[in-house]
């Protein structure tokens, strides 16, 4: 085992939850990584709205408690049994428990994955949750094929943003929608072939029209209450709607029977981590998502970066809806 010089980290902890001025830079202590852990010195930060939620108390956690989930680092110190990896290999990682904003941190080795020559550690924490969601979404949920006709919700997110372009790079016509004019123009640079504004009444019209009549082989839904009966209207016969958020709250419940009479639809509600649920399989749908990276049809997008020390600015940002594209945060 490789030990540091320094067992003091700092990192963003939660004493109680509220707006972004709870969040607090604290000094904590370290200790060496126990079996089956490394110690990382992060280097970069992704940031997910359920951080929000997290620190809000929407989703609550026992306090006191760190927050975020996402972040890419150098390995500083191994624990025993780990063999994979070694003092020195850059890694990301995004599901090793609530506490990724942190300068340094002990994690699972099982969790990390290393990131590929080519792809710096900002774009790998910018994106790398965000890719897993698009990539069982394109390759698992419904593998998207040459040809096919598909719709994305909420297509200037983050996610959005991701799942249509790759989505196109697969050889799909990909319709987006958006919230507003400026959102649709940010969707049709993602790769979209058209977006259409879900705040107009007609907007489920607008999308078939869009679709030159044709109708939709998969709805990927991750607003849910004001769309999902319009994606019901948008899936061809046999198609598939694919529930995988709820930004705008729980979508409404429907009668099975329902599927029956809009087409003999599929309906599934997915989510990001039973895709991943082993290691072996993480690291491959990893591969996956590096690979879409260095072809471009994944691109890392960041629109704002703050230091660890900013982490209050960079929630008020988010919520604020100022940024297009990913926010990073540096240690």
């Amino acid at each position: 085992m490789t030990q540091t010089a320094s067992n003091i980290a700092h990192a963003i902890r939660l004493h109680e939850f509220g707006g972004p001025e709870v969040m607090r830079l604290d000094a904590i202590e370290l200790p060496l990584p126990a079996s089956g852990e490394v110690q990382l010195r992060q280097t970069a930060i992704g940031f997910n709205y359920i951080d929000v939620y997290q620190r809000s108390g929407k989703y609550p956690l026992p306090a006191p408690t760190g927050l975020g989930h996402e972040a890419a680092g150098v390995v500083e110190a191994v624990g025993a049994g780990v063999e994979d990896l070694q003092v020195g290999d850059r890694v990301v990682y995004m599901n090793a428990g609530v506490g990724a904003y942190a300068d340094r941190r002990n994690v699972a080795a099982s969790k990390l994955v290393k990131i590929p020559a080519g792809i710096s550690d900002e774009n790998a924490a910018a994106v790398f949750f965000k890719a897993m969601t698009a990539q069982y979404l394109v390759k698992k949920t419904h593998p998207v094929q040459a040809g096919d006709v598909v719709l994305v919700h909420a297509a200037a997110g983050g996610v959005g943003q991701i799942l249509s372009g790759w989505a196109k790079a697969l050889g799909a016509t990909v319709i987006g929608t958006a919230g507003s004019a400026a959102k649709c123009e940010v969707a049709l640079a993602a790769g979209c072939d058209a977006a259409i504004d879900y705040s107009q009444p007609d907007w489920v019209a607008q999308v078939i029209a869009a679709m030159d009549g044709r109708k939709a082989r998969v709805v990927y839904d991750s607003v849910a209450r004001h769309t999902f009966m319009g994606s019901l209207d948008c899936a061809a016969p046999f198609g598939m709607v694919v529930l995988f958020g709820a930004a705008s709250g729980p979508a409404p419940a429907i009668e099975p029977e329902l599927l029956n009479k809009k087409g003999c639809l599929f309906l599934t509600r997915p989510s990001v981590f039973p895709h991943n649920a082993d290691t072996a399989t993480f690291r491959a749908n990893a591969a996956d998502v590096f690979e879409a990276m260095a072809s471009g049809a994944v691109r890392a997008t960041i629109g704002a970066r703050f230091s660890l020390a900013q982490a209050a600015d960079a929630h008020r940002a988010a919520e604020g809806r100022s940024i297009t594209g990913a926010i990073v945060m540096r240690p």
